[in-house]
């Protein structure tokens, strides 16, 4: 038998509707529910222009991409030389297709990037059909962008927003996420003779009635999870409470502990959970079982009642509780904290106030992607103006939160091809239920925000920038965060979207103390859960010399493969005193009940 060429291109899979009669019926139901779901969809809010929603965000793309066109139209000569490319293009890739029509091997006009899984279809090559529409695509999209790049005029802060636009209108037109331009979507609508479109949209429909404001697409099997039976279950107990936070205490498991706790200040805008996930994931395990006496604050779910609550509430109920918690429960006048994202903003700006006013309940502090400075905040920064700003205020106004389902839209918008249409695709064309995946149900598990706080957050640090630029005042105290001189570890992930590294590392040199800034690979989430059992990723660390950039810095620091647990693990014992017998939890404050509590469970 004649051994294939690996070089020939592969026969197209034959496509053969098995059963006419059952397609037919299965298109027309589809129509049928589709329509009446289409109805309920547009009388939601999604649909309305008001704050974080498809429809607001459509209206802002296409008038970013309205005002690039105008810019276009002024230099005719421009104008006319980059369409007269684009055509070439285009007549180049029709003679491709024809020539792989006719059987011929060609080489693609243009390739997706590497790591780009929409076309990993092996037809996506293979067949001339959708090799054209994926070049066709890609072709469109690269000279979409070198426009956009060679626009003149922009300033820094509209070119943000248009490259930003242009990320959420062209992942939404890849021919991925249309029925009849995807080969896996054609393939299964034919062998199950349209079923799965039938399907999907009944897991559209499925979606629609288990949201909140916004549509929220399914990314994994919620029904595989449970916080408290195999997502934080790390042992221990709440030790205290108060209207806004549970303080959780965990039990040791080692014969001696550090003589110094941990306090842990988690975001509030997810649940805590993201720190104590799975076993074999759970940051909070691994640093108890480094002999860590630790206690982290589990933030509720806040409803109308606390919409008066403020950021200076959070800081006062929620950090200073807590640490006068710990150091009733464990005797010891200090202790060490660690905040993450948001839980570290609210972190250093306590650490500002204890600062100016003379106290000091902190012996050092961690920080995971956590921004003071919010100059270089990414494309978080894109949702944030007055006039954004104002509407929000209203929505907020009305019923005393924020809807945790519009800031989760946000942070999907902000990563659209891996984080909204791969799960269009799967659970709406295809007509799959989605994997169980720990990570994806805490990213669904979102919180709301009380009025008073978020509007305060986002208008104060995001959008003026004070706490950086020493003009915010909390109770009347001016904060000045050179006045903070206790050590710090600061860690910024490299592919952060939220938190970008230059804003993280340009904030952590704002303090005043010694600091150790750290690098991680991945982005805001992989990041900071990175096992040690699992050489999955890096970690980048220099030395103390002084570097004013990101970028002068990097090229000090010298790269270790696997988790940096370990090296803040070091780093911390440095600052975590003398070892001593354990501690059981609420030996002095009681328990109130078992972890991870009943505020994380509270749901939206």
């Amino acid at each position: 038998m004649q051994k294939q060429n690996s070089s020939q291109t592969p026969e197209p899979m034959s496509y053969r509707i098995n059963d006419p009669e059952e397609f037919a019926r299965n298109i027309l139901k589809l129509f049928e529910e589709g329509g009446r779901a289409m109805t309920s969809y547009m009388e939601r809010a999604d649909s309305q222009m008001s704050p974080f929603t498809a429809a607001s965000e459509l209206a802002e793309a296409s008038k970013m991409m309205g005002e690039i066109a105008q810019r276009w139209m002024t230099e005719p000569v421009k104008l006319a030389e980059a369409q007269g490319n684009l055509m070439r293009s285009y007549a180049e890739l029709w003679n491709n297709t024809l020539k792989q029509m006719l059987g011929e091997n060609v080489a693609p006009v243009v390739e997706p990037e590497a790591g780009d899984n929409r076309f990993k279809d092996p037809e996506w090559s293979s067949n001339p059909y959708f090799a054209f529409w994926k070049q066709a695509y890609l072709v469109t999209t690269h000279w979409a962008e070198n426009i956009l790049d060679k626009t003149d005029g922009l300033d820094e802060r509209t070119k943000q927003k248009a490259d930003f636009y242009f990320r959420q209108v062209s992942s939404a037109l890849s021919p991925s996420n249309f029925p009849m331009t995807n080969p896996e979507v054609v393939r299964e609508t034919f062998q199950t003779n349209a079923k799965n479109l039938v399907q999907g949209m009944s897991h559209f429909v499925e979606d629609m009635e288990k949201s909140g404001d916004i549509l929220k697409i399914s990314q994994t099997d919620v029904s595989a999870f449970e916080v408290g039976k195999n997502l934080a279950v790390t042992p221990g107990k709440i030790v205290y409470q108060n209207d806004i936070i549970q303080l959780v205490q965990y039990s040791p498991t080692t014969d001696k502990v550090r003589e110094v706790p941990l306090l842990i200040v988690p975001p509030w805008i997810n649940k805590y959970y993201i720190l104590d996930l799975t076993p074999p994931k759970s940051f909070v395990r691994w640093a108890v079982e480094q002999g860590f006496t630790v206690f982290l604050i589990s933030w509720v779910n806040p409803d109308q009642r606390l919409s008066h609550k403020t950021f200076e509430d959070y800081m006062k109920e929620g950090v200073l509780a807590a640490a006068d918690a710990v150091r009733r429960e464990t005797g010891v006048p200090k202790c060490n904290a660690l905040g993450y994202c948001v839980g570290g903003t609210l972190l250093s700006t306590t650490l500002a106030y204890l600062a100016a006013r003379g106290e000091q309940p902190f012996i050092s502090a961690t920080f995971f992607t956590t921004q003071v400075d919010f100059t270089k905040a990414g494309d978080l920064l894109i949702f944030i103006d007055d006039t954004q700003l104002k509407s929000l205020e209203e929505m907020m106004a009305e019923r005393g939160y924020l809807d945790g389902s519009r800031m989760a839209n946000v942070f999907n918008m902000m990563r659209p091809r891996d984080l909204i249409w791969p799960y269009v695709v799967n659970n709406y064309l295809l007509g799959k239920k989605p994997f169980p995946f720990d990570l994806l149900f805490w990213n669904q598990d979102s919180t709301r925000m009380p009025a008073a706080n978020h509007n305060f957050y986002l208008r104060e640090f995001y959008h003026n920038n004070k706490l950086a630029k020493g003009q915010l005042k909390i109770a009347g105290t001016p904060l000045d965060l050179s006045k903070v001189r206790i050590p710090a570890y600061h860690l910024a992930a490299k592919e952060d979207h939220i938190a970008p590294a230059k804003s993280v590392f340009i904030g952590a040199k704002l303090l005043g103390g010694p600091v150790e800034f750290v690098l991680a690979g991945s982005g805001h989430i992989a990041g900071v859960i990175n096992p040690p059992d699992k050489i999955k990723y890096q970690y980048w660390t220099a030395p103390k010399a002084a570097a004013d950039t990101l970028e002068e810095w990097s090229t000090m620091a010298r790269e270790t493969p696997g988790s940096w647990w370990p090296h803040w693990s070091e780093w911390l014992a440095r600052h975590s005193g003398a070892w001593t017998l354990p501690r059981d939890p609420g030996e002095k404050l009681g328990a109130i009940e078992e972890a991870p509590g009943s505020y994380v469970k509270g749901k939206t």
